[in-house]
């Protein structure tokens, strides 16, 4: 773990001692995941950076009044966050990665406290999910362009395209829904079709955009325990152009934010992660933004939804 007391998200207090961890909120950056190319940098390494950096460009944010979320970042609750700094790793080491990276959000569990991981590329679900595996069931709502159902490629199982595979295949994982899929991506009919024998629940974002939120959260059973993963090439590249998968269309910002709001009133969230920021092809550091403003109406709703934390 970082040493020290480097910049922390919001400038909450760091926490690097997992054994004394007293939070209710545990943010954690996990840079490394499973690369297809391990000679490759992982696209998506500088992103945990990125985003804290923007959560402190104005000190006074967290005590100013927040009109997303009607009042300052925790209000009156007595809500405990640490940000417990980022994961070491290896681009070379996708076991090791994935191993650290399992234990850790085990103890984040332990200590009763539910994990905002910040990504790294979107591998890094696959581990962090399977750090519930003692944990009573869940289910998954998954925001992304792409379905993430390949099996494998060039015989990499753990890879970005196959998170909701992977996911499908735990047995503490109750189901899936998966929103704002669009254009084309890494599935091939036989992916679609493996999806849906599974149950998977799809919603595109053109439902979204006809039929409102209310299209996927009609599909999140009431009062059970759910998983949040988004990928930041949910977005319309207008909103997020700091991904590696634009593609025309997607959701904006406060469809997105709506829609987490209300699965977090609906539902008992156990985690979230944040995945796929590529801060090397921001513009104006948009992007950045974006994906600080989600962590932190992340951190908000759950403040105001005691239930959650």
């Amino acid at each position: 773990m970082n040493q020290g007391s480097p910049s922390t998200f919001a400038a909450f207090p760091f926490c690097s001692d997992f054994e004394k961890l007293n939070a209710d909120i545990a943010i954690i950056g996990i840079p490394y995941g499973t690369p297809y190319d391990i000679s490759k940098p992982p696209d998506s390494l500088n992103a945990p950076a990125a985003i804290r950096r923007e959560s402190v460009q104005y000190p006074d944010d967290a005590i100013a009044w927040d009109f997303d979320l009607g009042g300052t970042l925790l209000g009156a609750n007595s809500v405990r966050v640490v940000d417990c700094g980022d994961l070491p790793g290896s681009q070379t080491d996708p076991e090791g990665n994935r191993q650290i990276a399992t234990l850790t959000i085990q103890k984040i569990l332990k200590a009763g406290t539910i994990p905002l991981v910040l990504g790294g590329d979107d591998s890094i679900p696959i581990p962090v999910l399977r750090a519930y595996e003692d944990e009573e069931p869940f289910y998954i709502l998954q925001l992304d362009a792409h379905i993430d159902w390949r099996d494998h490629i060039g015989g990499v199982r753990d890879g970005y395209s196959s998170t909701m595979r992977r996911a499908s295949e735990m047995r503490w994982v109750k189901g899936i829904t998966q929103v704002g899929m669009r254009g084309v991506g890494s599935a091939r009919e036989e992916e679609h079709l493996a999806a849906l024998e599974y149950g998977a629940n799809m919603v595109t974002t053109s439902a979204i955009k006809s039929e409102g939120i209310e299209a996927a959260l009609a599909l999140l059973p009431c009062d059970n325990r759910c998983f949040i993963t988004l990928d930041l090439d949910v977005f319309d590249p207008s909103v997020m152009p700091a991904t590696g998968a634009l593609t025309p269309g997607g959701l904006d910002y406060f469809e997105v934010i709506d829609l987490i709001q209300g699965v977090v009133q609906k539902t008992h969230v156990v985690g979230i992660c944040l995945v796929s920021l590529v801060p090397e092809l921001d513009v104006n550091n948009l992007g950045a933004i974006t994906a600080m403003r989600i962590a932190w109406n992340v951190i908000g709703f759950l403040a105001r939804n005691p239930g959650n934390s």
